[in-house]
C-alpha cells in the first residue's frame, strides 16, 4: 500500500495575498511606531488573522497525480 502524500500548491495568487499580508503587517508595525493606535491594529489583525491564511488555504492541499 502507497501512502498518498499532501503538498501544498502555492500558485501566483497566493504569492500575491501573502505579499499584500507581509506588507500590510510591516505597514501595521510603522503605524505603531508612530503611535497610531486606530489604524495599526486594524492593520495587523488584517494581516495576521485574514490575508496570511487566507494566502495559505486559498485552493487548499492538493494530491500529487500518480505517474
Amino acid at each position: 500500500m502507497k501512502k498518498k502524500k499532501s503538498t501544498i500548491c502555492l500558485t501566483n495568487i497566493n504569492w500575491i495575498i501573502f505579499a499584500m499580508g507581509i506588507l500590510c503587517i510591516i505597514i501595521g508595525y510603522i503605524f505603531l511606531a508612530l503611535e497610531s493606535l486606530t489604524l495599526s491594529p486594524i492593520l495587523l489583525v488584517l494581516g495576521y488573522a485574514v490575508l496570511l491564511p487566507l494566502s495559505l488555504g486559498l485552493k487548499g492541499f492538493k494530491k500529487e497525480k500518480n505517474e
